[in-house]
């Protein structure tokens, strides 16, 4: 439907304009000069609650979105998936993120990354073409074989997980934090059937397979869980270079916003993709996670 031109909340010419209903009514007012567009949109309502009933119907379930029986419920569940996915992937949950740096460290000192555009560079290959799309990848595959009770394609899906991680450090990085994730879960978080699929695994499980499992066993959506799951990832990742580069607080966030489309599209490739679509292509940021094993002095454990 064309809109008049306004000014200060009023029109400034005659318009006559058309309005089609939900049931493909087609209906026509006149809008006059120094009309409100409070009034217009009074006009229109009434115009169209004459028309047809239908418009009826659908004014009065805007109008009181709060109070049919079903919708608050539907809010709750929302909230209470919100609720865990801030306080799971958030810094202050103890899983020790902030120690690792996933090889920025030798990256900062061998000169790779220097700045913000260097870093949103780097962060942006490990994302699409490195562990962030692995470790999306194995989350979605976590959570569906949990979702579904399949102990035997999850336990798979956990030792693949385990055998992708690319050195010794980045090994104990994510299954230290999986390790922790899982305990804190359990302790604090339990589900009912959590046990017996962690217990079902050959391998103790890696990070993004952890967050995949509880994420499941909650019955928290798999988008969010996918998409707050890179965040946090990225998040952690900046975090470790602003203390290396450094960096101020606000150039921090200037890289985390050039990063937000990464993270969608990331997080679309994972939830369609399957294990053989798994690969990585950041063969300098393994280097940097070898390389940090022997470097001599270290602020991070990875």
């Amino acid at each position: 439907m064309p809109m008049p031109a306004t000014r200060m909340g009023t029109t400034t010419m005659p318009i006559t304009t058309t309005i089609t209903t939900i049931t493909g009514t087609i209906i026509t007012i006149m809008i006059m000069p120094r009309m409100t567009m409070a009034t217009i949109i009074m006009l229109m309502t009434t115009t169209s609650i004459a028309t047809t009933a239908t418009i009826t119907t659908a004014t009065s379930m805007l109008m009181t979105t709060n109070e049919p029986a079903g919708a608050g419920d539907l809010a709750e569940r929302e909230a209470a998936a919100l609720y865990r996915l801030m306080t799971w992937l958030s810094p202050a949950f103890p899983v020790g993120g902030f120690s690792y740096s996933s090889g920025i460290e030798w990256a900062v000192e061998a000169g790779d990354i220097t700045d913000t555009a260097t870093l949103a560079d780097w962060l942006d290959a490990m994302l699409g073409d490195g562990s962030g799309f692995c470790d999306a990848t194995f989350l979605v595959h976590a959570y569906r074989a949990t979702e579904l009770g399949e102990d035997a394609t999850l336990s798979d899906v956990a030792e693949l997980a385990a055998a992708f991680v690319p050195s010794r450090e980045r090994q104990l990085e994510t299954t230290s934090q999986g390790r922790a994730f899982i305990d804190i879960a359990r302790a604090a978080w339990d589900a009912e059937g959590l046990d017996a699929m962690v217990a079902a695994c050959r391998t103790p499980l890696v990070y993004p397979v952890a967050v995949g499992v509880v994420a499941a066993m909650h019955g928290v959506p798999l988008a969010p869980t996918l998409h707050a799951f890179l965040h946090a990832l990225v998040s952690n990742w900046i975090s470790a270079a602003s203390r290396l580069i450094p960096l101020g607080q606000t150039d921090s966030q200037r890289v985390l916003v050039r990063l937000e489309a990464a993270v969608a599209a990331t997080a679309n490739r994972a939830l369609n993709a399957a294990l053989d679509d798994l690969g990585s292509a950041t063969f300098r940021a393994d280097l940097a996670s070898l390389r940090h094993e022997t470097q001599y002095t270290r602020l991070f454990r990875s």
